[in-house]
């Protein structure tokens, strides 16, 4: 009993170290995403830069798209906007999701709709627009539902509302022809 006392902190050691090891060599753009094969959940959100108009779920049906959580904070997701307004050329529907920054009212000036539509605007102007349009999610609730962990991430969504992909991460050539083509061709061809 006393020498399993005497290596028990060895044998809790090596566990640890091999889950961490496992870690290491794990690609976090890889994870599994709960959404995949769900619906896309409910929402009723403002467009952004016509803030009257409401997208929901039921609007977006009828044709295979990318949602792209995006945001102009973020500087992975301002370098794919011009392969993404390349993808908009080819055909491919692509809608923005604003991910807003969670706002400190201690530090951060209040929300400005206006400032951020104007920043929105010059973003899109200096690198490109690849989106139909852009829904806002200012409380992130849409970003919450389908598991968004920051941005950018993107998720293929076919004719039915049923997500089919969920990729961490830019979007750029390799990952398009790789992962994300075969798929949007695949749900784009479903009656």
């Amino acid at each position: 009993m006393r020498k399993l006392f005497y290596y028990l902190p060895l044998v809790l050691f090596l566990a640890l170290a091999l889950f961490l090891l496992s870690g290491l060599f794990s690609n976090p753009m890889e994870r599994s995403s709960v959404t995949v094969g769900k619906v896309l959940p409910e929402f009723s959100l403002p467009d952004l830069m016509q803030p009257k108009k409401r997208w929901t779920a039921d609007k977006l049906k009828g044709e295979t798209f990318l949602l792209n959580v995006w945001g102009t904070w973020c500087p992975t997701c301002n370098a794919e906007l011009a392969y993404l307004a390349e993808l908009r050329q080819q055909g491919v529907k692509i809608i923005g999701l604003y991910y807003d920054l969670p706002k400190d009212p201690t530090f951060d000036k209040p929300f400005n709709l206006t400032a951020l539509q104007q920043e929105v605007l010059d973003k899109l102007r200096q690198r490109g627009d690849p989106y139909q349009f852009n829904i806002l999610d200012a409380n992130r609730t849409l970003s919450l539902d389908l598991g968004v962990s920051g941005a950018p991430e993107t998720f293929l969504i076919d004719a039915e509302g049923i997500i089919r992909l969920h990729h961490i991460g830019d979007i750029n050539p390799q990952v398009w022809r790789s992962k994300i083509a075969p798929l949007y061709q695949q749900w784009s061809a479903k009656p």
